[in-house]
């Protein structure tokens, strides 16, 4: 079974003090405790802001041995009618130094909007804009997709030939896709609630486990939508599962208690 990380979006959010973080934590070694209490953090201010290399080699020397970001792709390279014309965009996102994280360096995550329709050619030209290598540094790519005319074999092919994961977004506003189509599986868990002191009930809790191990092992897990065949191929793939968005106040908990069933 390969590794499964799980983690949160971002480590700033003033609901977290005094319920996730302590009361006498100074807000600039927040990183420093939670990827201390996680295994993974998906960066979302990369969606919206440039960074300095300086500041991903200061997340780098924060976070511990195993730990691993992974980044949200500028919004300028996937908010747009056209795909294929974002090529200067992705160039300069992938090449603000993201790669003086090292090997703290988890997939690049390439979110679209829920209007963003599929169209084939267009979608194609962007996946082959998207480099194998920055600087010598591997890079693994994921997108999300929100809008249901991607739920279609066309698409998920189209995913498969290039080696790129489909997000699998586990939420109560837009189609969830559960197909395999990459060397790793990346999940988005959405749909917390507030009500529950954990995020999730514990049976859930206990589902999520059971699919994240099912992944790592390269399975395709009963119970979840899919469009194309199955892979064939039964390869452990590296699992990141991230409790993010629905109730954001549970999100630290949920996660720590989804880690907690995987060390069992």
């Amino acid at each position: 079974m390969a590794d499964v990380r799980v983690g949160i979006g971002g480590w700033t959010y003033e609901p977290w003090r005094g319920t996730f973080y302590p009361d006498d934590l100074t807000q600039k070694r927040e990183l420093e405790y939670a990827s201390r209490a996680m295994t993974a953090i998906e960066v979302n201010g990369t969606y919206y802001s440039s960074f300095k290399p300086k500041t991903f080699e200061t997340w780098a020397q924060t976070a511990p041995d195993g730990f691993v970001y992974t980044l949200k792709a500028s919004r300028y390279c996937t908010n747009r009618k056209k795909l294929a014309e974002g090529g200067d965009s992705i160039a300069k996102f992938l090449g603000q130094g993201i790669v003086e994280l090292g090997d703290k360096l988890g997939p690049i995550l390439w979110q679209f909007m829920a209007t963003k329709k599929f169209e084939p050619e267009d979608f194609a030209a962007f996946l082959d804009l998207l480099p194998e290598k920055q600087n010598g540094v591997k890079l693994r790519h994921a997108v999300q997709v929100r809008h249901g005319s991607f739920h279609v074999p066309e698409f998920v092919a189209l995913l498969r030939e290039r080696n790129v994961a489909a997000v699998y977004a586990d939420s109560n506003d837009y189609p969830a896709l559960a197909d395999l189509t990459g060397d790793f599986v990346y999940a988005r868990i959405e749909n917390a609630r507030e009500e529950e002191a954990e995020g999730f009930s514990s049976d859930e809790l206990d589902r999520w486990a059971d699919v994240a191990r099912g992944w790592a092992r390269g399975e395709s897990p009963e119970g979840l939508p899919y469009v194309a065949e199955k892979s064939a191929a039964k390869v452990p793939r590296e699992t990141f599962v991230f409790m993010i968005n629905g109730a954001k106040v549970r999100a630290p908990v949920a996660a720590q208690a989804l880690l907690a069933r995987l060390r069992d």
